[in-house]
């Protein structure tokens, strides 16, 4: 019986003494209290800069809706304002980050006139708006645009106001 007793107290030594070795030098969890002496205390902020404004951090551009330019009656000409400013920006950062994208300006017309008149219009439309995205930077490689003519309205062209709402481009970004 002795031996037993003996030889139990001797596997429980071994085990606890085997595991505290495994544990804490083999595979380092156990916590060392050490002290560390420190001689100055620094007043400097630990974090000097944000990490999102350092170099190696980029922003992610945010995709940037749709931008509906009105136009008046048969005319093509185009004065930019905030919001089309704003938008450029917005486009521009985009579609710097993701170079698989492009901006695509269509150009429409309300009812009134010929079908081909109205397609020519649109077309002429688009390409003011192509024009004052290339000459803020925009690369030309980057612009698509097309003309849906008086196709496709989105309001009804039998009013004055409908008409004014249909003459028009719409700008995206297609992926």
């Amino acid at each position: 019986m002795r031996i037993l007793i003996i030889g139990f107290i001797s596997f429980l030594i071994w085990s606890a003494v085997s595991t505290y070795y495994y544990v804490c030098k083999i595979k380092d969890f156990c916590i060392d209290h050490e002290t560390i002496q420190v001689d100055t205390i620094s007043t400097k902020p630990a974090f000097v800069s944000d990490s999102l404004t350092t170099p190696g951090f980029q922003k992610m551009a945010e995709i940037p809706g749709v931008l509906t330019v009105n136009f008046a009656f048969d005319k093509y000409d185009f004065t930019p304002d905030s919001s089309t400013d704003n938008y450029f920006d917005k486009s521009k950062a985009y579609i710097e980050q993701n170079s698989e994208v492009n901006l695509s300006i269509t150009g429409y017309t309300d009812a009134i006139g010929s079908e081909k008149y109205n397609q020519a219009l649109g077309y002429r439309r688009a390409q003011t708006m192509k024009n004052y995205f290339e000459r803020k930077g925009m690369p030309a490689a980057k612009i698509t645009i097309e003309s849906k003519g008086e196709k496709e309205p989105v309001d009804d062209n039998s009013t004055d106001k409908g008409r004014a709402n249909n003459r028009r481009t719409v700008i995206t970004i297609n992926k």
